[in-house]
């Protein structure tokens, strides 16, 4: 039986914007092909990345194959998209991790830099693909603004012994997680900023999963489960910390 009109757009409506668009087949035929490439001083993007503790897990091939199923394929392809911010290259951590800093690039890679320039070949094939995506208006959706600036926002603020506050390294242009700058005198953001910090970590966050969430992971100790190396340092020694466990019951939806 066919919908009325207006139950029909009240159903579009309550579907949400459509999700970003990012091409598998372009994805599975000229990105993935990069992670099994052989550079010189350097280890093959699959060797370190189809471990458990890396927050961009890679199928592991299986033995004398040089290709992955077209399942394993598209599990590769969720794991990418976890990294990307669709139409956006540069706020793209798969692209800036292993790029060169003077590039545009994190400060660091576990792996080195395989990328000195934007326009390395695999870097341009990395981005196309990026650019060609269109992103989700919001990328934080599912998660709670309130809980988020009552008890997550404050964190960044937070001082630690022997530690910057997040908002000191955090605010930088070329950080994937960017922070908005707290003006001269100001201790806290405007509800506009907040949004937009609240934006910033969505992207590193996978709602319902905190041990997805690499918002979560690169502070925490790499014995607790967390990443091998974070340049701010280790926060949190086990999951059981206070501050690790307010982050955890917001991306859980709890209240």
């Amino acid at each position: 039986m066919a919908l009325a009109p207006q139950l029909l757009l009240m159903v579009v409506l309550q579907q949400g914007p459509p999700p970003p668009t990012l091409d598998f087949e372009v994805f599975r035929a000229r990105v993935q092909p990069i992670f099994l490439k052989k550079r010189e001083g350097h280890a093959r993007c699959v060797v370190c990345h189809t471990r458990a503790t890396t927050p961009f897990r890679l199928q592991l091939p299986a033995p004398g194959s040089t290709s992955w199923s077209d399942e394993e394929s598209r599990r590769n392809f969720e794991a990418a998209e976890r990294l990307v911010v669709p139409g956006e290259p540069l706020r793209s951590r798969l692209l800036t991790m292993a790029l060169a800093e003077e590039a545009g690039g994190n400060s660091f890679h576990p792996g080195g830099k395989h990328w000195e320039s934007q326009d390395d070949p695999e870097w341009r094939t990395l981005a196309d693909w990026v650019a060609s995506g269109s992103e989700t208006p919001s990328a934080s959706r599912g998660l709670d603004f309130e809980a988020f600036r009552a008890r997550v926002e404050p964190l960044f603020l937070h001082k630690r012994e022997g530690l910057a506050r997040c908002v000191v390294c955090h605010t930088r242009a070329t950080t994937p997680f960017r922070l908005q700058v707290l003006p001269p005198g100001r201790a806290s953001w405007s509800e506009e900023e907040s949004r937009s910090n609240f934006e910033a970590a969505g992207r590193l966050v996978a709602p319902g999963d905190p041990l997805a969430s690499r918002l979560l992971l690169m502070p925490l100790a790499e014995e607790a489960g967390g990443t091998s190396f974070h340049p701010g340092g280790k926060h949190w020694e086990s999951q059981d910390d206070p501050e690790w466990q307010s982050l955890a019951d917001w991306v859980r939806g709890r209240r």
